[in-house]
C-alpha cells in the first residue's frame, strides 16, 4: 500500500528553523517527483518545492527561494524540506505528494499530484 508520511512540524518563532520530512512506505521515492504544498486558513492548497525524479532537479515558488531547500534521502526513502528564516505567513498545514511524471509547467498545481501524505501543521508565531 502506498503511503506517504509527514513528519517535523511545530511551533517555531520568527526566523527559526524547521526540518520537514516526507517519508515513503510500500514504494520507493526515488521514482517519482515529490512536491512539497502548504495550506493556509482560508487559503488554497500551493505548491512550495518540487524535486523531480528523472535528476533531482530543483524547484521552488519565489515566496520561499532562498529559504527552503528541498533534498533526498535515498536510504531513507525520504525527501526533507529544510525551512529556515521563518514568517508567519509560512504558517499552515504542509503536504507532501507524488507523481511519477511531472509536467513542469504546471509543477505547483495540486491536481497533477498522485499520492498525498495527511499534512503536518507548522506555525510561526511570537
Amino acid at each position: 500500500q502506498f503511503q506517504l508520511q509527514e513528519s517535523g512540524g511545530g511551533l517555531v518563532h520568527p526566523g527559526g528553523s524547521l526540518r520537514l520530512s516526507c517519508t515513503g512506505s510500500g514504494f520507493s521515492l526515488d521514482y517519482y517527483a515529490i512536491n512539497w504544498f502548504r495550506q493556509a486558513p482560508g487559503k488554497e492548497r500551493e505548491g512550495l518545492s518540487c524535486i523531480s525524479a528523472s535528476d533531482d532537479s530543483t524547484y521552488y515558488a519565489d515566496s520561499v527561494q532562498g529559504r527552503f531547500t528541498i533534498s533526498r534521502d535515498t536510504a531513507k526513502n525520504t525527501v526533507n524540506l529544510q525551512m529556515n528564516k521563518l514568517e508567519p505567513e509560512d504558517t499552515g498545514v504542509y503536504y507532501c505528494a507524488a507523481v511519477t511524471a511531472l509536467a513542469l509547467q504546471t509543477w505547483r498545481q495540486p491536481s497533477q499530484y498522485d499520492y498525498w501524505g495527511q499534512g503536518t501543521q507548522v506555525t510561526v508565531s511570537s
